[in-house]
């Protein structure tokens, strides 16, 4: 599954060979040995280490069900009439699919395929960039397409990446990429980052957003077992960036053309944290981290008693 798709996540190997994650994470210990895989925080992908990319073609078969959740969540965040920026990735893509149906939007992408799923959109004014189209991930990148977001001012951006810990914020395994990201970032005034759990905790070569620029990170629910996906998520709340969590409870509120009644749809699912911004004084976020570990210490419990009957 990893040669054919590029990366695969423990819950989907789990689901497709019909047994525990826990069982899938101890053989995918075995292949990363015999030097087959790397291991990344929630999945494996080919061996390449921080230079390597996945094409489009396997990234749109990793984590899809929790980039649907993530896509229903942030289009609930995007008001009738606004002005936003969304960047390249199949998780923005999702997202423009949603967008699709807020009239009197403007979106400015350097994303062929974020443009493609709003072509046809009625009321929703799509603007490209312009440079170099990478093929990889139907971008554009280059001087021409930084320079054409120059001087632009809009709400917020909606950007994607190949990782995201507390330290560095979202990273980016290609250097043209990272740059027209960093563009994008500088024209909105408000960032929101959208990251299936199997980004975080995963490095890659160039930052795209700091942690102390992120507004908010729309994420999944990550795995029961998953204590690390946790304490990063506690990290960045830490370090005062908004924690949107998909999960499972019944939908509720957010904007009638963001996606509401749509098959499948997990809606965001928020918890109080008191956290600390740079330099500022304590404000009362909306945030998941810590109702997620409760629940995964309720998860534990019930898994030991099953074992015990």
């Amino acid at each position: 599954m990893v040669r054919a798709n590029g990366a695969v996540s423990l819950r989907e190997l789990a689901r497709v060979v019909q047994t525990s994650e826990v069982t899938v994470r101890r053989d995918v210990r075995a292949l990363e040995a015999e030097g087959l895989l790397d291991r990344r925080h929630g999945g494996a992908v080919l061996p390449g280490g921080f230079t390597r990319e996945s094409g489009f073609p396997q990234k749109s078969h990793l984590a899809t069900a929790e980039k649907t959740a993530i896509a229903d969540v942030a289009a609930g965040l995007v008001e009738e009439g606004e002005a936003v920026v969304v960047g390249a990735g199949t998780t923005t893509q999702e997202l423009a699919r949603r967008l699709a149906r807020v009239p009197g939007l403007t979106v400015v992408t350097n994303s062929l395929l974020v443009a493609q799923a709003l072509a046809h959109a009625n009321r929703v004014e799509v603007v490209m960039t312009g440079g170099t189209l990478r093929g990889s991930n139907y971008a554009l990148v280059g001087s021409g397409a930084e320079q054409s977001l120059q001087g632009l001012r809009v709400s917020r951006a909606f950007l994607s990446g190949s990782g995201l810990t507390a330290e560095r914020g979202l990273s980016t395994s290609n250097m043209l990429s990272a740059s027209v990201d960093r563009a994008l970032v500088q024209a909105a005034a408000e960032v929101v980052v959208l990251a299936d759990h199997t980004k975080l905790g995963t490095d890659t070569m160039f930052q795209t957003v700091p942690t102390d620029v992120m507004t908010r990170l729309v994420t999944d629910e990550p795995p029961p077992h998953d204590d690390r996906a946790a304490t990063e998520l506690q990290a960045l709340a830490d370090q005062g960036v908004q924690i949107t969590v998909a999960g499972s409870a019944p939908a509720s509120g957010g904007h009638g053309g963001a996606g509401e009644g749509m098959p499948g749809r997990r809606p965001r699912r928020d918890a109080p944290l008191p956290v600390q911004r740079r330099g500022g004084p304590t404000t009362q976020l909306r945030s998941a981290p810590a109702g997620l570990l409760e629940q995964q210490a309720g998860e534990r419990a019930r898994v030991a008693d099953m074992r015990r009957r």
